[in-house]
């Protein structure tokens, strides 16, 4: 899809995805696990030295990995706006960290799947529509929804509640002054929902096993609950780092990751016993850079390798996250790829795989060539921006990086090619990038009433 250029603000997209000319014979499966704030390097498979991996590091093995793939924000709830609705940061209706809720004329890639007769299915953290809203998962295209539906309710690991379909289900946890949404720091934790998650994953994978289905495992882990500060990595035990001689959110981090990467390990054992491991392509990556909440480091494990900056910042090590797909069968083994690409590719490669065209006007190109190995056409640009604390952009162009911090503020010019941690700003030394960035700039986005360009939060 070529570029969207000054489009009204509410688009109106067609409600309906036909079938394509040719579609697969057999249509696989989809599952896509989307962890929370794990950064590019918290992976064995991404130079991860300190905390083990083994599942995804061999889900990496046995598939594709791609080590140029973008988040569609730097922050969560319009890192998954962009994922579900195949528009970047300047046309997607949620740009920011926000209370706002999907409209119905939003489409997502559930209904898209829906409507090619898939079976569709989230587990885990929503974010984009709130209890009684048009947003809710169940009214956005998703069968049945198990976790949160609000992010600062998903802060919370032993929360009173979550929410199945669109009703509150009790939890043995109690949370003394508890928040309006849920959030807190319990005092007695007895029911963690990642592992309630996970549970609920696999039975959706045994409940739909004989026909094809959607699964999007929209992981907490490893966020910290904000609320619990200092204590906000918040995990059953410290497991295998228990008698490490770090400090207990150190241990509990890397708890979490191997938590993280066992249940990973956990569902594609699952579709081995059910038979349909072959018949399955999956996708893990996060929603953004790494933290530094709940007492975390991400220094202490290099969470983004060489690259600079963490969640909340335009630079790399904010938007480049971990992409591992796996398809026994169709994408070759042991693959790394650095082809160019993000979330908002992820809409119209999923209808591709399903055989049904993808709306119109979205940002996103199908990658399915890519993963299958062979030469994938490439974005003329990429465009991010962020509206915390100040109005910010980014722009990838070929190897250039371009960051605006504020509207009257010079334009950053990186060569990521020569480099890759954004240390040398030569925006002086090549204008003509420059002006072309600048006029990418003019016409990457469109004015929203939701988040116009001087609006802080």
């Amino acid at each position: 899809m070529k570029p969207i250029v000054l489009l009204a603000a509410a688009v109106l997209f067609p409600a309906v995805c036909v079938p394509s000319a040719a579609p697969m014979a057999r249509r696989p499966n989809i599952i896509f696990i989307m962890a929370d704030d794990l950064g590019y390097g918290d992976l064995g498979s991404y130079g991860q030295r300190i905390v083990r991996t083994p599942n995804l590091d061999r889900m990496a093995a046995e598939g594709i990995r791609f080590t140029q793939y973008y988040a569609g924000s730097t922050v969560c709830a319009p890192s998954r706006s962009v994922l579900m609705t195949g528009q970047h940061t300047g046309h997607t209706w949620i740009r920011g960290n926000s209370k706002d809720n999907l409209r119905p004329e939003d489409i997502t890639v559930a209904e898209v799947l829906r409507g090619a007769g898939y079976a569709t299915g989230l587990v885990g953290k929503w974010g984009l529509g709130h209890e009684g809203s048009a947003g809710v998962p169940t009214r956005k295209g998703f069968d049945s929804f198990f976790g949160y539906l609000d992010q600062t309710h998903a802060h919370n690991y032993y929360p009173t509640f979550l929410v199945r379909d669109e009703s509150r289900v009790k939890l043995r946890n109690v949370v003394p002054n508890e928040g309006s949404v849920g959030q807190g720091m319990a005092s007695e934790r007895i029911d963690y929902s990642h592992d309630l998650m996970t549970d609920e994953a696999l039975a959706f994978i045994d409940r739909h096993a004989a026909k094809q289905f959607f699964l999007y495992l929209a992981y907490t882990l490893p966020h910290a609950n904000n609320e619990a500060r200092e204590r906000g990595m918040e995990v059953p035990d410290f497991g295998e780092y228990a008698d490490r001689d770090w400090p207990d959110a150190r241990k509990a981090f890397a708890a979490m990751v191997a938590r993280l990467d066992r249940d990973v390990g956990r569902v594609l054992e699952r579709l081995k016993e059910r038979g349909i491991d072959r018949e399955t392509i999956v996708f893990f990556t996060s929603d953004n850079g790494p933290h530094r909440e709940g007492g975390h480091d991400p220094d202490f494990f290099s969470s983004t390798g060489v690259l600079r900056g963490i969640k909340r910042d335009l630079y790399e090590g904010g938007i480049r996250v971990p992409m591992i797909v796996r398809w026994p069968g169709r994408v070759r083994a042991g693959q790394v790829s650095r082809h160019v690409w993000g979330h908002w590719d992820f809409l119209p490669t999923a209808a591709e795989i399903a055989g049904v065209r993808a709306p119109d006007r979205i940002d996103g190109r199908s990658m399915l060539s890519a993963i299958l190995g062979r030469k994938a056409q490439t974005q003329p640009y990429l465009y991010w921006e962020f509206h915390e604390r100040g109005f910010k952009q980014a722009v990838r162009a070929g190897d250039w990086k371009a960051v605006r911090l504020a509207p009257d503020k010079p334009l950053e010019l990186y060569d990521l090619r020569s480099d890759l941690g954004e240390t040398r700003d030569i925006a002086a030394r090549h204008p003509e990038v420059v002006r072309r960035i600048e006029g990418y700039l003019r016409t990457a986005r469109t004015e929203s009433t939701l988040w116009p360009v001087n609006n802080v939060r």
